[in-house]
């Protein structure tokens, strides 16, 4: 069987070099859940682009873009591998502030996209780079239209909120969150951003509600933990500081009659 041919069953697995949030950046690796016997090219690619994050993270990058462009080689519809090779040279354009690396990773972030129209952190990248490159225009357009194309996605209406919230929009961000929750009560990801931008406004007892739901949602974000705990500890602590000037009424006043 060809590498066109295969087809990979496996819960979605990613090996990403570089995952660029708007605040922060970040590196993501996902750890593999469920792997069924695929094709070799196929595994083959994986194999690689793990690699090729590994050395990501060493800072390695030229390296890194030599192992992902051998994903490339074994499997040429790795949207993965397309996505790394984007990441990388995205990373390496900031630093450099060499705006030809910035065109190509450009141009391998919408070949990631062709392969995989719903590639979350691809979408991310670009509307990143777009940003960066004076066109953010552009990144909103993409993503709203992300949002219309596939209107039951709720991960297209987290990363619209997030581009709003880059740019100081806190109320569209969070009417995209709602959008994104009633797609999708169960997502982990909306209750998270809806709490953060809460945490943010100064209104901690409903950021802790909405990390709580996060959190229940999916016990594997340890800095979701973290703000929890956090503001645990916050709302205990002005409780104690607003205690000594408060009056309980434990019974009914006398009336004069």
């Amino acid at each position: 069987m060809s590498c066109q041919q295969s087809v990979l069953a496996v819960s979605r697995t990613k090996h990403f070099a570089y995952d660029p949030c708007f605040q922060p950046r970040v590196l993501r690796t996902l750890l593999v859940l469920l792997v069924i016997p695929a094709s070799g090219c196929k595994m083959a690619a994986d194999g690689q682009n793990l690699q090729g994050v590994r050395l990501y993270q060493q800072g390695q990058y030229d390296a890194a873009m030599h192992t992902f462009q051998k994903a490339v080689a074994s499997d040429p519809n790795n949207a993965d591998a397309y996505y790394n090779m984007a990441a990388t040279v995205h990373r390496m354009g900031v630093a450099r502030n060499d705006s030809e690396l910035l065109g190509q990773a450009e141009t391998l972030y919408n070949r990631s996209l062709d392969l995989d129209p719903n590639n979350t952190e691809c979408y991310r990248g670009l509307a990143v780079l777009l940003s960066e490159t004076g066109r953010s225009d552009r990144a909103f357009t993409l993503l709203k239209n992300w949002t219309m194309r596939d209107p039951r996605n709720s991960d297209a209406r987290i990363e619209l909120a997030r581009l709003y919230e880059e740019f100081g929009d806190v109320d569209a961000a969070k009417a995209q969150l709602a959008e994104a929750l009633q797609v999708d009560q169960y997502s982990a990801r909306a209750w998270n951003a809806l709490g953060r931008l809460r945490e943010q406004s100064g209104d901690y007892v409903q950021a802790l509600a909405n990390y709580q739901q996060s959190y229940s949602l999916n016990r594997f974000q340890p800095q979701v933990a973290e703000r929890i705990a956090s503001l645990n500890r916050s709302i205990a602590h002005n409780s104690t500081q607003q205690a000594p000037g408060t009056r309980t009424v434990t019974s009914t006043p006398p009336v004069n009659r």
